[in-house]
């Protein structure tokens, strides 16, 4: 392949993504990652160029992916990167047919994920040194990640303006730039009021203060917007500081916000909305989560129990 005018044409395709879908970037370097994958793979298959790729290419690049153990997820995802991008190739009149239009996906494995109790979500909630500055900060994004159901990037991109009516609420920005208003509980509202006032402005550095910008969280040495990498390891060190044995990510505190409100009473729709799934076919997964409390809801509502 030529591989130069090939990617000239996968960057045309993840502008018209930027500009008429409004793609988020991760999102669009995702996509790109994708296509730079299929194209190291056609190169290596002698395919000359795009138009010269077949259903049967991408099909034997799909069947090397389930060889190597991929997702299911994973492996759709990319099948939907691809049919947009033939599709933009067909409406750019750079090929004539869209090869990957009627390739059909593994069928998905939903994987449970994993949730704490509220126990252990108390003892995570508690590893952070109360009178340090980072560990003032980290207890502030604890509260606040369990409270509000926050996935990581939401949790790194939040800015001080992000919180309304006296810190009630918090806009958030989820995937596909989508907002959503979520309640913010006591607990976590003055936890981050403490890191607003005694941590936060620790971390300004005095020579370039334009480096916090309008963040919330900031990291420690370098006074910038708190990186996903730097808040996933925070987490997992605290999870370990805590004894907890069981997979801990920064989704696990997500979870964990979902299944304790359904678990309290919540309906599924209510949960939908504050966690911002677009489908509410997402949100029902945590309908599988703890059959001990489905139990108790028939015993105690139902009128043959």
């Amino acid at each position: 392949m030529d591989k130069e005018r090939e990617w000239n044409a996968i960057a045309g395709f993840l502008t018209t993504l930027a500009l008429e879908k409004g793609l988020a970037d991760l999102s669009r370097e995702a996509y790109k990652r994708d296509l730079a994958d299929l194209l190291e793979f056609c190169s290596e298959r002698e395919v000359v160029d795009w138009k010269a790729v077949t259903a049967q290419d991408i099909l034997s690049y799909i069947g090397e992916l389930d060889d190597l153990g991929i997702a299911p997820a994973t492996i759709n995802r990319r099948l939907s990167a691809f049919r947009g991008f033939w599709s933009y190739l067909v409406h750019e009149h750079l090929v004539e047919v869209n090869p990957a239009r009627l390739i059909d996906g593994p069928p998905a494995r939903r994987k449970l994920p994993d949730v704490l109790t509220y126990e252990d979500i108390k003892k995570l909630l508690t590893q952070p040194h109360p009178d340090s500055p980072s560990g003032i900060r980290d207890r502030a994004i604890l509260e606040l990640m369990y409270s509000c159901g926050l996935r990581v990037s939401e949790t790194v991109s939040l800015k001080l303006d992000n919180f309304l009516l006296d810190g009630k609420l918090l806009s958030v920005r989820g995937k596909g730039s989508r907002q959503r208003l979520t309640p913010v509980g006591r607990p976590a509202l003055e936890a981050v009021a403490l890191y607003l006032k005694d941590a936060r402005p620790l971390f300004i550095k005095k020579d370039d203060p334009r480096r916090a910008g309008n963040a919330l969280f900031l990291s420690v040495k370098l006074g910038r917007p708190l990186t996903r990498q730097s808040l996933w390891l925070m987490i997992k060190a605290y999870a370990q500081a805590a004894g907890l044995t069981s997979h801990i990510s920064p989704h696990t505190l997500r979870h964990s916000f979902a299944t304790h409100l359904l678990e309290g009473g919540a309906s599924l729709r209510e949960v939908q909305e504050l966690l911002g799934h677009v489908s509410i076919d997402t949100t029902m997964i945590y309908t599988h989560l703890d059959r001990s409390h489905l139990l108790e809801v028939v015993r105690s509502f139902h009128p043959r129990n």
